[in-house]
Order: structure tokens, then sequence, then C-alpha cells
């Protein structure tokens, strides 16, 4: 594509030229150009994720206060939700559904030489604003997502964007390092887990040697992560909850909660496929909405019957059961919290499954609990366990989930139970099915973005997918 000159690239011509020409030798002056526009874009990823973080608490907060004050209103406000939030991804950038997380792994495929230009399909500033747009909509109306998914794919836009701003002449790290880096910094960003980015980066988005881009991620998570800090100050996802964490014989007990859940996080991702599936035999504009309408009539109703609880992120339930669990949460609420993450996913706008995964399975975890009548004392560890077994087996990384509930609660004491309950969930999930819920997702985006008449960023797809 060839460089159309800006203000932003006129800067930092200037600032090469009269600066660091002066300053540095040329292998260092290299250096400092190469990695300035990635430590520009990780800067402005950690802002926007805390922007984006504050959004979201906003909105979440506005959908407990107006259910609160009439509860009928569900049946009004929830379905209109679920059509803004469809109607904005359909009509301004259908790559903009769903998680975010399999977009950014189908434009890494593509960011070769040969179809680059492809990417913006996928990652544009547009679609990134689009995906704010729409997942505040949806959780406005109670849709029960989360925002780890769509940051991820809004830190890869951002990092794109950037990369293609550089001068002519500046020696550039490939467009695939800049995805791969952007992806990195906004999951770092959002959960304040930078070495949860990291591991994600190795397990999930890419099949590359970790040498082409370790400098590059390690910068950007901590860049990113250190600007997020520098806003929210220092901070965990879920606090210290107390732990006691056990080996010998209760590893049994904790397998067996990581395999339960790990099967249910698979049943969970074969769901939203099918669902994902069925959807696309709507060919019209008139029966997708109303599909959508009736998504949200149904989890309206699920909330109008259950409460607040049965919407929104879930941590605050998470909380609960961390810290707060008196053995009282009613077992019906796992199915219902199953039941509208699949709703809200199905219904076509965006958000992520990663926080909502997360509660589900703290919620089969204490069910698991009360079933076996396991003490207080001991239900925090298999709680904890649940979540990573849960998430494991939705998105098929174990390592990614066992150190990201680790780095959320700083329960160090616990690593080698949280990486066994991955490994357990990874292994009986793949029974059910050898691939993953994103990469089912990313080959299907992969055709969609392959079958756009002229992929550019100023022009929208002439047909708009259906699901």
């Amino acid at each position: 594509m060839p460089y159309s000159p800006t203000r932003y690239a006129r800067v930092l011509a200037w600032l090469d030229r009269y600066l660091l020409r002066r300053l540095y030798t040329d292998r260092v002056r290299r250096l400092i150009l190469q990695s300035f526009p990635f430590w520009f874009a990780s800067i402005v990823t950690g802002v926007v994720a805390v922007g984006y973080e504050k959004l979201f608490m906003w909105a979440e907060h506005g959908s407990f206060r107006w259910l609160s004050q009439n509860p009928l209103l569900a049946f009004v406000f929830t379905p209109l939700a679920f059509l803004a939030s469809w109607g904005a991804v359909y009509r301004w950038a259908p790559a903009a559904r769903g998680s975010g997380i399999p977009q950014v792994m189908a434009a890494i495929e593509l960011s070769n030489p040969g179809q680059h230009h492809r990417t913006g399909y996928l990652l544009s500033l547009r679609v990134a604003f689009v995906k704010v747009l729409s997942s505040v909509a949806l959780l406005v109306g109670g849709g029960v997502i989360g925002r780890e998914g769509p940051t991820i794919q809004i830190s890869a836009a951002i990092f794109r964007a950037i990369n293609r701003l550089q001068p002519a002449g500046w020696p550039q790290l490939s467009r695939q390092i800049a995805l791969v880096t952007g992806g990195a910094a906004g999951l770092a960003a959002a959960f304040n887990t930078p070495l949860g980015g990291i591991v994600f980066v190795v397990e999930e988005l890419t099949q590359m040697h970790m040498a082409r881009f370790r400098m590059a991620v390690f910068s950007a998570v901590i860049v990113a992560g250190l600007t997020a800090q520098a806003i929210l100050g220092p901070y965990l996802y879920l606090g210290f909850p107390k732990v006691n964490a056990h080996a010998g014989w209760f590893l049994a007990t904790v397998a067996l909660v990581a395999i339960v859940c790990g099967l249910a996080g698979a049943v969970f991702a074969k769901a939203l496929l099918w669902l994902g599936n069925y959807r696309k035999r709507f060919g019209t504009v008139a029966q997708q909405a109303a599909w959508v309408l009736g998504c949200g009539l149904v989890l309206a109703g699920l909330i109008y019957l259950v409460g607040p609880e049965a919407m929104g992120t879930g941590k605050p339930i998470i909380n609960r059961l961390l810290f707060q669990n008196d053995g009282q949460t009613p077992w019906y609420l796992f199915p219902v919290r199953f039941a509208g993450m699949a709703l809200s996913y199905s219904g076509g706008g965006a958000g992520g499954v990663f926080a909502t995964s997360l509660s589900a399975g703290a919620l089969l975890g204490d069910g698991l609990c009360r079933l076996g009548q396991v003490p207080l004392e001991d239900r925090n560890l298999l709680i904890l366990v649940s979540m990573v077994g849960f998430l494991t087996g939705v998105v098929r990384s174990p390592f990614t989930a066992a150190i990201l509930v680790l780095e959320m609660t700083d329960r160090h004491s616990a690593i080698f139970q949280l990486l066994l309950s991955g490994m357990m969930a990874q292994a009986v999930a793949s029974l059910l099915d050898p691939h993953s819920f994103y990469e089912h997702l990313k080959t299907g985006f992969l055709r969609e973005t392959l079958a756009q008449p002229k992929p550019t960023d100023a022009r929208l797809p002439v047909n708009p997918p259906s699901a």
C-alpha cells in the first residue's frame, strides 16, 4: 500500500532526522525506530482498555439499576438492546460480532505479503469502534458477555493502524508480529495479567517460534500493563481469596472437578457452534431480526424470574463465591447463566466469553462442592479449579486459563493444582471435539474475509453475513 503522509508520520520523521540521527549510532537508532511505534501503540492500548472497562462497568451498573427499579422493563429493554447490538454490527462492521479472538487469529493467518491488505476487514478502527458500541449496548440491556475478547480485537486493530502509519523508510516489524503483539497487550491490559497475555500468544494466537516476536510481545505487555496500572493503580481482578492448596489424595477431587467442568465448557462451546449454524438458516434481514428479538425475549424472561444475577459479566458472582460463600447460591443459577451466555452470543452482537466462562465455572464448582459436601475452607480452591476447567473447555488454552486465574487472585500456592486442572480439562474436552471453539470460528472468518470483493478499510462488505 503506498505511503500517505500524515501529521503523525511527519512528526516521527522530524524526530528521526533532528534527534535520533544526532544522538545515536545507526544500530541503536534502528532499534528505537523499530520499537517506538509498538511502545506508543501499547500506551494507547492501555488507555483504551481502561476506558473500555469503565464504560463496561457503567453499562453493567446501569442495567442492574433499571432492573431493580422495574423488572418488567426487561421485556422491553433487553430485546431492544439485542436488536441495537446486532444492527450496529450488521450495518457497519460484520467482523465486529462475537468475541474478537477468532478475528485476530484469522488476521494473523492473512498477514502474509500476499493477503495482508485483507486484514482491514477484520481489524480496522471502524471495526474496533463498532465493537465497543455493540458490546456496551448489549450489556446495558442485560447481555451475558465479557469485554476481554473484544479488548484483544480492539488492541490488535490499534497496533495494525499504528504499524501502517510509520513513515516510509523506517525499519518495521512484520505485520504479523504487530497483530500478535497487539493481542497480547490487549489481554494483559484487560485483566492486569501480563504473564497471561504472553502465554495466550504462545498457546492460542500463533504457532510461530517465540524467538521471532518475544521482545515485541514482552515490551508491549509491560507498557500496556503499566499504562493501565498508572490510571487504575495496582490491582487484582478478583482480590486475595483464602485458599488451602491441598495435595495428596485431595488432588483426586481436584482432577474430578476439573474433568466435569472441562466437559461442561466443551458442551457450551458445541452449543454455541450449533446455534451459530442453526442461525444461518435465516437468510433475510427480517428473519435474522426476529431471531435476535427472540433471543432477547428469552433472556428477558430469565432475568425477570431470577434477577440481576442472570445478566452481566458475572464478576460479582465470582467475588461473592470466593469471599462471602455461605452455601446459599441457588442450584439453578448455573444453567440460567449457561443459557444466558448462549443467547447473548448467538444474538449476533459483540461480546466475549472469557469473563462469563469464569463465572459459569465458579458456579458449577460451587454446586459440585455442595453436592459433595466439601468443607467451606476447601471450596475456594475447587472454585478456582472449576474456573480454569470451564474456561479451558471453551477456549482449549489450559495454561492461559491457569495463569489468568493465578494472576487474578495472586494465589501462587495453588499453581500446581490450577495447572493440573487445565490439563485434565483439556484432555476431556478434546474427546468431545479436537478443535477449539476459536479455531472453528477462525475458519469461518477466513472464508468470509476472502470472499469480500474489495477488502479495503473504506468500504463495507457487499453481502453482510448472517451469523
